[in-house]
């Protein structure tokens, strides 16, 4: 099946012409190209996604998580990670176990495995996070959830005490350490970048901040070159010159994330995220008290914003593709390569999603 586009992104680079796909492969690009400006870029990755079309995944069911798979592999995101908020650690557990037992069936996106956004939070960052069920670090519930369920990638605040021991037993294990809804200063973001911290969660979002005087976290992630700093690109959590600045700081780096929850394509009205009332309303979820909970936009949205911001349209692609995938060790998303799996998304001169493809199969669009 040819795709008719004019163009691809292709092991990173931009290549005219057309691609092919058959049997869940690519099986060839460059061909001649297909009249019009339909371009082919790789399945979007997604490394932060609470819910989606009114799922929330933290109550969800192995029903209800077939259907939110469906749900955003329409939008583009061919592989996400779904996140579970801070919450009792017994709803978390059971909330693993669905996601193991959702995982086996073929459909939708490739569910990865889980992120943990908390318990393990700094108190004065917590944001929509239940105060209640947040938890200073304790490596026997972190390795019960563990083993519980699959879990790639665990959000937490390093400079909690304790922090560093968890960050070992994560990395022992092979899972991915972020920090975030952290109160870090320099000294202490420094100190867990060494112990392996290798990702922020949400830059700029519920993390000590640029102070020219006194950095903190996202200060300190944008000069490491070891962290990737992942963004919620909604237009509404960054401004677009922190998106820039961020684009080119950490060149290369730098990842777009949803922080969808299930709002996210639904009608304005109440919602909830992890049992926690929010509300949608113009485009944004805020909490009762009124602070941004989450986000209800696609990750294309964040390709658009970025790009609208003056960023690259490739460095763009990159941040909601290749980039998660490398942080997550998984070299067979977020690229499109002759031989490799058909994990496409087609875009128009608007940057809008008209076609998905998930293994080769068309999951979205026309």
């Amino acid at each position: 099946m040819r795709l008719g586009v004019s163009a691809a992104v292709v092991d990173g680079a931009w290549r005219p012409g057309d691609v092919e796909v058959a049997d869940g492969r690519v099986t060839a690009v460059g061909l001649p190209p297909a009249r019009g400006d339909l371009v082919a870029v790789p399945g979007f990755v997604d490394l932060l996604c609470h819910g989606y079309a009114g799922v929330d995944l933290a109550r969800a069911g192995v029903d209800e998580v077939a259907a939110f798979r469906a749900a955003v592999a329409r939008d583009g995101t061919t592989a996400v990670c779904p996140s579970l908020l801070t919450d009792d650690p017994d709803r978390t557990a059971a909330a693993l176990a669905v996601l193991d037992a959702a995982r086996g069936r073929p459909g939708g996106a490739h569910l990865l495995g889980a992120h943990l956004e908390g318990p393990f939070l700094s108190p004065a960052r917590l944001g929509t996070h239940p105060p209640e069920h947040r938890r200073d670090p304790d490596p026997a519930l972190l390795a019960r959830l563990l083993d519980t369920g699959r879990v790639d990638v665990v959000t937490l605040a390093p400079e909690l005490p304790g922090a560093g021991a968890l960050v070992g037993l994560l990395r022992d294990r092979g899972v991915v350490v972020s920090a975030g809804h952290s109160d870090a200063d320099a000294g202490q973001a420094h100190r867990a970048v060494d112990r392996g911290i290798r990702a922020v969660t949400h830059l700029h979002n519920a993390m000590s901040g640029l102070d020219h005087r006194a950095p903190g976290l996202a200060a300190v992630a944008l000069t490491r070159p070891e962290v990737v700093v992942t963004i919620i690109g909604d237009g509404h959590h960054v401004a677009g010159e922190m998106v820039r600045l961020a684009a080119g700081a950490a060149a290369g780096r730098w990842a777009l994330v949803t922080d969808a929850l299930a709002a996210a394509g639904m009608p304005d009205g109440p919602s909830r995220l992890a049992g926690v009332p929010v509300t949608l309303a113009d485009g944004v979820v805020r909490n009762t008290a009124g602070g941004l909970a989450g986000a209800a936009a696609p990750l294309v949205r964040g390709v658009r914003t970025a790009v609208a911001a003056g960023v690259d349209l490739l460095d763009a692609v990159t941040a909601a593709t290749a980039t998660p995938a490398r942080l997550l060790g998984r070299p067979d998303l977020g690229r499109i390569t002759p031989d490799g799996p058909a994990d496409v998304v087609l875009l128009d001169a608007d940057l809008a999603v008209t076609r998905v493809l998930v293994g080769g199969h068309v999951v979205g669009g026309e």
